[in-house]
């Protein structure tokens, strides 16, 4: 099982060094992260948009240790609203946010990550757009929710993320599951303890069509966050079958992962939208990119062989 290592690594500093300093790094990096800034990302917003796609916008980043570098990263995302409302791009593309990076780890941290991300809701709001707030590791999941909750006060439209690997999300998806709420459900990308989360593939694919079912009869919104093919077959019955119109659900995966399949489903009708990242902090986003699938490992290592 080489995701657990590749997890372990994402966490250490020597290991970062490493990659980071490896000449062909970057040149794998792109594929996942295609550029640093909102003006390098810009062209790629125009260019998913163009072929009839949707977009939900990550500024990657999550070693968080001032509130200095906290309110950075809420200016960051302010940057990106801004230049989609100058695009106006507001109804394709959303934002995607990890607390971590608003400050949720730092003493008053809960507080903190809710003042960050609050005038970042307000400006997605202001351009026709929301914001979608990313799980993280299983500690952080109850201020998330908490978070969650009260923005939704006074901006409903606000998502949040289930992950399907954990024992707890099946409660969690019925809490969820009623009409306005907007949640995306992934497998799960962090290294979690088995008192917590399911560890064999099987387990977690079972969980997560049980968690799909759930919100797909649900009244809200279901965003299907897989890359899996027989996950999406079986997400379109559950559809079906519980009624629902192509523009009552829909898909998301990675940039640079399955792009043909996304404009499969774009052109079936199906809303599909990609999670694109940008940002100069790329390395813990990039590693847990690789130890969700061999394939991504397998074409890092190819990489460096044939271009080190």
């Amino acid at each position: 099982m080489l995701g657990p290592v590749i997890l372990a690594a994402s966490r250490s500093d020597r290991m970062r060094r490493l990659i980071s300093a490896a000449p062909v790094t970057r040149q794998v990096v792109d594929r996942f992260i295609p550029g640093e800034t909102v003006d390098d990302i810009v062209p790629i917003v125009r260019d998913l948009t163009d072929r009839g796609l949707e977009l939900t916008m990550d500024v990657v980043g999550e070693d968080i240790t001032t509130p200095e570098q906290a309110e950075a990263a809420r200016d960051a995302y302010l940057e990106l609203v801004e230049r989609l409302g100058e695009l106006e791009l507001g109804t394709r593309a959303e934002m995607s946010v990890k607390l971590s990076m608003f400050g949720q780890a730092l003493p008053g941290g809960h507080g903190l990550a809710l003042a960050n991300v609050r005038p970042v809701v307000e400006a997605a709001a202001a351009i026709g757009t929301t914001v979608t707030l990313d799980a993280e590791d299983h500690t952080t999941l109850d201020s998330m929710f908490a978070i969650h909750e009260e923005l939704r006060k006074d901006f409903p439209q606000t998502g949040c993320v289930i992950q399907a690997y954990l024992f707890r999300t099946e409660a969690d998806a019925r809490r969820l599951a009623d009409a306005g709420s907007r949640v995306r459900l992934v497998k799960g990308a962090y290294k979690e303890p088995a008192e917590v989360a399911y560890q064999q593939k099987h387990e977690i694919d079972k969980a997560y069509v049980r968690v799909l079912r759930t919100l797909m009869e649900g009244a809200g919104y279901p965003m299907v966050g897989s890359h899996d093919p027989r996950l999406i077959s079986i997400a379109q019955e559950l559809a079906r079958k519980a009624g629902r119109k192509l523009d009552e659900y829909e898909f998301q995966m990675l940039y640079g992962i399955r792009g043909d399949e996304h404009l499969r489903l774009a052109a079936e009708g199906h809303r599909m939208r990609v999670y694109t990242a940008y940002g100069t902090d790329w390395y813990g986003y990039f590693m847990r990119r690789l130890a969700e699938k061999p394939a991504n490992l397998r074409f890092f290592v190819r990489s460096m062989a044939t271009r080190g």
